[in-house]
């Protein structure tokens, strides 16, 4: 019900009190004025009656919904919960055939986790269990919202109110949809590369399970992930030996483009030495090749100064020639 309704009957009753004094306190009542104070007295307080029955019946058909809410309207009189919710504002109702509850169609968070400092007092995990039979302890969050117009079938279904909603059918579809993703993924891939896909594909499942409800899924988070100790250990174990495996790769890569390229740096030196060596070889022949008699006899006869040998050898012993001594 709208403040603003109790406000203008508490001023009505004020009102009322205020002219009763002042009738009691004024000349009106004492005689003075030649009236009847009994007669008086009795038609305002008949009036005031009146007036507080009037006040009271108007505040109870009256009903007022806040923003961010939808009115379910309840026929008491055998017609069941109305299929058309009521909107924000005021609204006129029969206090006596009708009763209006309100529900938030705002987005809310659930929060499930294992600590009492979120969500609820209480230990909200969700346990399921890895491909390798490991039980799994989940803290998850997701945001949602109520469409207005499923709102009233939605009550009418559960007849109860949307934080045990929550905490109870909300809660148990999201261990369902948990269980099929990751019940079918190896732990380490939940924890690595496969996260985002099975947060994705848990938000696709919820969604098809809470859509005929009319809630919306928003968003859906994986906070946290516990798994026992020896398996979580031995997850550490395989990534840093995976570590140290692509360290080693990345060495061993590293070394053999080296290799190759000293084999490329050697293999073009030789190919220049080859080079060079089968020129001078073809230089060698084409130099021998010109070389002749002629050629021989040409280049003596160009360095020859005119004089005759004095010394000659052969197999007789070297002879000085007869006139080879200077005069």
């Amino acid at each position: 019900m709208a403040t603003s309704i109790d406000s203008t009957l508490e001023g009505l009753r004020s009102s009322m009190r205020n002219s009763m004094s002042g009738m009691t306190g004024g000349g009106g009542l004492d005689g003075g004025g030649g009236g009847n104070p009994a007669g008086t007295l009795g038609k305002l307080a008949v009036a005031a009656a009146v007036l507080l029955a009037v006040a009271l019946v108007a505040k109870n058909m009256i009903a007022y919904i806040e923003p961010g809410h939808v009115g379910i309207v309840i026929h008491r009189g055998g017609g069941g919960v109305d299929p058309t919710p009521l909107g924000p504002g005021f609204h006129v109702r029969n206090p006596l055939m009708t009763q209006i509850n309100e529900y938030p169609t705002f987005m809310q968070t659930l929060v499930l986790t294992q600590t009492t400092s979120e969500g609820s007092p209480n230990n909200d995990e969700i346990n399921v269990n890895s491909v390798e039979g490991q039980p799994l302890s989940l803290d998850i969050s997701m945001s949602f919202a109520l469409r207005p117009e499923k709102v009233p079938a939605l009550y009418q279904t559960f007849r109860t109110d949307v934080q045990t909603i929550s905490h109870g059918f909300i809660k148990q579809a999201i261990r369902q949809s948990l269980q099929e993703v990751v019940g079918n993924e190896e732990i380490a891939q939940i924890l690595g590369p496969k996260k985002a896909e099975a947060v994705n594909r848990t938000q696709a499942l919820l969604q098809k399970r809470l859509d005929p409800y009319g809630i919306d899924v928003k968003q859906f988070t994986l906070n946290e992930f516990r798994a026992p100790k020896a398996v979580m250990d031995a997850i550490s174990l395989k990534n840093v030996m995976q570590q140290q495996a692509l360290t080693a790769q990345n060495e061993l890569q590293k070394n053999t483009f080296q290799a190759q390229g000293d084999s490329i740096k050697a293999a073009g030196r030789a190919k220049a030495i080859l080079t060079e060596a089968e020129a001078q070889a073809k230089a060698n022949e084409l130099l021998s090749r010109s070389i002749t008699g002629s050629l021989v006899q040409y280049e003596m006869a160009k360095r020859w100064n005119g004089q005759m040998p004095q010394v000659t050898g052969g197999a007789m012993p070297m002879l000085q020639l007869p006139g080879s001594s200077k005069p």
